[in-house]
């Protein structure tokens, strides 16, 4: 893999999860041409800086030991990606502190970089946190290739920090660079509600949720064919989202025993947040995860599963295909995976190659539901 070359550092750089011959680097000409724009602007060794999604840790490794480095992001693959290439590139694990998303980074920041991400709600909750912890005169550029910056991005730096100018396009990639201005406290309007008729349950969404709005359509098609238990089985809700599958499950199975998993940390506290509301102490797991890498094997005997097909800009089945190992991996022999999913993706085949049984339990013109059986 190549190197990440720049004035300040030399980094080899694995992307997350790491697979072998990985085609995608963990780093792009946007982290470049920030990184070089910085070193012409200068940087102090007291600097506080303070990184924004940063995918797999490129731009506060490269500043790590030269500046006071926090980095915040929604996802755990990201943090666990800053964590391994801090060790691969000979740094100490504390060189670099790490906020996720679901809490505030306590500033003051002399200098805040920000790499746009795909959700432009996530952006607006994070601009929304910087009131109050920039430092007098400090810097806030964000960085993007240009077939990801939305012109929204500039509008929502322009309304929350102040004036924004674009630089010119080197390499594809764009930066914006936004003089902070006095601004009166803004509210956030996150996060968002929405209610569901069946079940009846409330569900609160934080910023970088997917469907944040409504109810996704494959989730919608899956709800009425979830299975139901009245034994003490162990379920998980793999890529829990908000946790509406869990949750839903979980109020027609009362034995269960529930593990939801994601890897956003917005999502993870949308999932506890909606769980004590829908079902109050009863007992559960729930939390961020590289999906069921951590799952004991043979400790589940059901799955349930609505599989993402993109990672950041990045749109594949990698990670349904990495999902249903795990689950397969997890589960018990004679344990299920439900999973929902786009006619198109061709799951079923997909699954027959893991699984000895698999079937569909109900189809909608755009999606399946499917059992898969170990």
């Amino acid at each position: 893999m190549p190197l990440l070359s720049t004035p300040f550092a030399q980094l080899d750089l694995l992307r997350q999860p790491d697979q072998p011959n990985e085609p995608l680097q963990a780093f792009d000409a946007a982290d470049e041409y920030l990184l070089n724009h910085l070193h012409e602007q200068g940087l102090t060794n007291d600097a506080r800086v303070l990184v924004l999604n940063d995918s797999f840790g490129a731009l506060a490794i490269s500043l790590a030991g030269l500046a006071q480095v926090t980095s915040s992001g929604d996802s755990h693959l990201g943090h666990l990606g800053l964590q391994v290439n801090l060790l691969r590139n000979q740094l100490p694990a504390d060189a670099v502190k790490f906020v996720p998303a679901s809490a505030a980074a306590q500033g003051p920041f002399d200098v805040v970089l920000i790499r746009v991400p795909k959700t432009l709600a996530l952006l607006e909750e994070q601009l929304i946190r910087l009131h109050g912890q920039l430092a007098p005169g400090a810097q806030v550029i964000a960085a993007a290739m240009i077939k990801h910056l939305p012109r929204a991005a500039g509008d929502l730096l322009e309304q929350y920090i102040g004036p924004v100018q674009a630089s010119l396009a080197v390499k594809k990639a764009r930066l914006l660079f936004a003089t902070p201005e006095t601004k009166t406290a803004p509210v956030s309007p996150y996060p968002t509600r929405y209610n569901l008729e069946k079940p009846a349950i409330a569900l609160l969404n934080h910023a970088n949720v997917f469907c944040r709005e409504d109810l996704d359509i494959g989730t919608r098609a899956f709800l009425p064919h979830l299975p139901k238990h009245l034994s003490r089985v162990r379920v998980a809700d793999l890529g829990c989202g908000n946790g509406v599958l869990g949750i839903a499950y979980a109020l027609d199975s009362p034995q269960a025993e529930l593990t939801l998993v994601d890897e956003s940390y917005m999502a993870v506290q949308s999932a506890e947040e909606n769980w004590r509301a829908a079902l109050s102490e009863r007992p559960v797991e729930i939390r961020a995860g590289d999906g069921l890498a951590e799952q004991a094997e043979d400790s589940l005997d059901l799955v349930l599963c609505n599989p993402p097909f993109h990672q950041q800009q990045v749109v594949g089945d990698f990670l349904a295909w990495r999902m249903f190992q795990q689950a397969r991996a997890a589960l018990v022999t004679g344990g299920e995976l439900w999973i929902v999913g786009n006619r198109h993706l061709g799951y079923h085949a997909k699954l027959k190659r893991l699984f000895r049984g698999v079937e569909q339990v109900a189809a909608t013109p755009k999606f399946v539901v499917l059992k898969a059986i170990k």
